[in-house]
C-alpha cells in the first residue's frame, strides 16, 4: 500500500515562488515546470525510494528527485511521504537543512 503525500507549508510557498519567478519570462514555462513538478511529486508514494538520498543530509528517509533543474525533497515516514522543499540546483541546501530536516 502506498503511504499518502503531504505537501509542507515551505515546499507549497516554494511551488508557488517558482511559479512567479518563471512567469516574470512565460507563463506557458512557468506553467511546464509547475505541472511536472507535481506530477513527479504525486508519482513519490508509488515508488519512493526510487529518488536518491540527498547527499547533504545523507540519512536514508530523506530523498530527493530532480525536475528541470529543480530538487524535490521529501521525507519517507511510516505512513507519509512529507514534501520538504522544492529549490533550484544552484542552491547550497545547506541554508535549508534546519527546515528540511524540522518539517
Amino acid at each position: 500500500m502506498a503511504r499518502r503525500l503531504v505537501w509542507s507549508p515551505e515546499a507549497v510557498e516554494d511551488i508557488e515562488a517558482i511559479a512567479d519567478y518563471i512567469s516574470r519570462d512565460s507563463e506557458y514555462y512557468a506553467r511546464t515546470v509547475v505541472s511536472r513538478i507535481i506530477v513527479t511529486a504525486e508519482s513519490i508514494p508509488e515508488n519512493p525510494e526510487l529518488g536518491r538520498i540527498v547527499p547533504e543530509i545523507a540519512a536514508n528517509d530523506f530523498r530527493e528527485r530532480f525536475v528541470h533543474r529543480y530538487r524535490v525533497i521529501y521525507r519517507i515516514g511510516p505512513e507519509r511521504i512529507l514534501l520538504t522543499a522544492i529549490i533550484h540546483g544552484s542552491r547550497l541546501l545547506e541554508s535549508l537543512i534546519d527546515r528540511i530536516e524540522g518539517a
